[in-house]
C-alpha cells in the first residue's frame, strides 16, 4: 500500500503533481465517436459545441484492421478543434491488447494537453490503474505537461464489480466509474443479448387473487442494473469521484432510454454515454434539475439559514437532512447554469 503522505506526489521525475480534487464539470452526457471514420470525424466541432464530453472510441467499436487509423484521427481531430469547455476524453484499448501501449504512448505525447480523461476498459482490480497510473506519470513528465490526465474506469467484469471499492481509491488521477453492461452480461453469464436496460423475463408477479394461479396476476419488469449501479455509486461518492451509467443499445428506443438514464440520475450519476445524436438531448434534460425541484431546494436552503433545527414547508419538514439534499441540488444546477443560458433562466440562477 502507498505510503498515504505520497498519495499525491508524481509517480515519475517531471510529471505534473496529482489533482487533490477531482473537478466537477457539467458531465451530463459522455458522446462517443469513432475517429477512424472520417465523416464522423468531420462532425467533431459541431457536435462538440452541444455536448458535456466528447470522446474518441478506440476500443470494441473500431474494426481491428481500423486501430491506427483511429488513433491517427484522434490525434488529427484533437490538434485541429478547439473544444472551448467541452471536455476531450478518449477509450482507449483493453489493457491485454497489443494496440493500448501505443494508444497512450502516441495520444500523451502528441496531444495530452487537449485530453482531460482516459477511459480504461474492463477494469478489474486496483492493479490495472496502478499500471496505467505510473505509465501516464513517465509519459507526462516525456511531453512536458503542466496537468495530470485524469482515469475514468468502466465496469464490465464481475471481478471488476468486486473489486469496485478499491479501484475507487486506486489513484489520484481516478475521475470516476462507468457501467458497461454488455460486457459486464457476458462475464456473469447473464442471459440477455441487450446493451444495457431492461429485460421482459426479469419481472416479479403479484401473489395469485383465487383459485386459478394463471388469471389476474400483473407482472412488474425489474432492473437487471440497480445492484450494480448503486454499488458503484457508492464506491465512488466514499472516494469523491463520479459515477455514469453507460450505453442504452436501443437507439429507437427513446422512451426505455430516458427511463433507463432516470433511474440512474436518482440513483446518484452524473451522467451516461451518449452513442446517438438522439441520446444527446435526452441525456442533457434527465441529468439536468427539473426547474421546479431547483425552487424548492432553494426555498429550503433559504428557510433553514445554517442548516440545524427543522422547519415545515407546504406540509413538509425539513431538517438537516433534508437542506443537505436541497444543497446537492443546487450545487449541480449552478454548474450547469454555468454553461447552459437556458438553464440559468429556468433555475433563476
Amino acid at each position: 500500500m502507498r505510503n498515504p503522505r505520497a498519495f499525491l506526489r508524481p509517480l515519475a521525475v517531471g510529471a505534473p503533481a496529482p489533482a487533490a480534487d477531482i473537478p466537477f464539470k457539467p458531465s451530463r452526457m459522455i458522446h462517443f465517436f469513432d475517429p477512424s471514420n472520417e465523416k464522423m470525424a468531420a462532425k467533431v466541432p459541431d457536435i462538440a459545441a452541444k455536448v458535456d464530453i466528447i470522446l474518441g472510441n478506440l476500443e470494441d467499436a473500431v474494426k481491428t484492421e481500423k486501430k491506427a487509423a483511429a488513433r491517427q484521427g484522434l490525434v488529427d481531430v484533437a490538434k485541429s478543434t478547439d473544444f472551448g469547455q467541452t471536455q476531450l476524453w478518449t477509450r482507449v484499448n483493453s489493457l491485454d491488447s497489443p494496440w493500448v501501449l501505443d494508444d497512450l504512448i502516441t495520444l500523451v505525447t502528441e496531444v495530452g494537453h487537449k485530453l482531460d480523461v482516459i477511459m480504461v476498459p474492463k477494469v478489474e482490480g486496483a492493479q490495472d490503474i496502478h499500471y496505467v497510473d505510473r505509465l501516464l506519470a513517465q509519459l507526462e513528465a516525456r511531453a512536458e505537461l503542466e496537468r495530470p490526465i485524469l482515469v475514468h474506469a468502466i465496469l464490465e467484469t464481475a471481478e471488476g464489480v468486486a473489486n469496485v471499492e478499491e479501484i475507487a481509491g486506486a489513484s489520484p488521477r481516478m475521475q470516476g466509474i462507468s457501467l458497461g453492461p454488455a460486457d459486464l452480461a457476458a462475464s456473469r453469464r447473464m442471459k440477455t443479448t441487450r446493451v444495457g436496460g431492461g429485460h421482459p423475463g426479469y419481472l416479479v408477479r403479484e401473489d395469485p387473487t383465487g383459485e386459478d394461479i394463471t388469471e389476474g396476476r400483473a407482472t412488474y419488469q425489474q432492473d437487471l442494473w440497480h445492484y450494480t449501479i448503486a454499488r458503484m455509486v457508492d464506491a465512488c461518492a466514499a472516494n469523491d469521484i463520479l459515477p455514469f451509467y453507460g450505453p442504452f443499445g436501443d437507439i429507437k428506443d427513446v422512451v426505455a432510454c430516458e427511463d433507463q438514464f432516470r433511474n440512474a440520475f436518482l440513483l446518484g450519476c452524473v451522467g451516461a454515454w451518449s452513442l446517438h445524436p438522439v441520446q444527446i438531448e435526452i441525456a442533457k434534460r434527465v441529468f439536468s434539475p427539473d426547474p421546479a425541484d431547483v425552487a424548492h431546494a432553494k426555498e429550503v436552503v433559504e428557510a433553514m439559514g445554517d442548516g440545524s433545527g427543522a422547519v415545515m414547508i407546504n406540509g413538509k419538514m425539513e431538517d438537516d437532512a433534508s437542506c443537505k439534499q436541497c444543497l446537492v441540488m443546487l450545487d449541480l444546477a449552478r454548474s450547469l447554469a454555468e454553461r447552459d443560458p437556458e438553464l440559468a433562466e429556468a433555475y433563476d440562477l
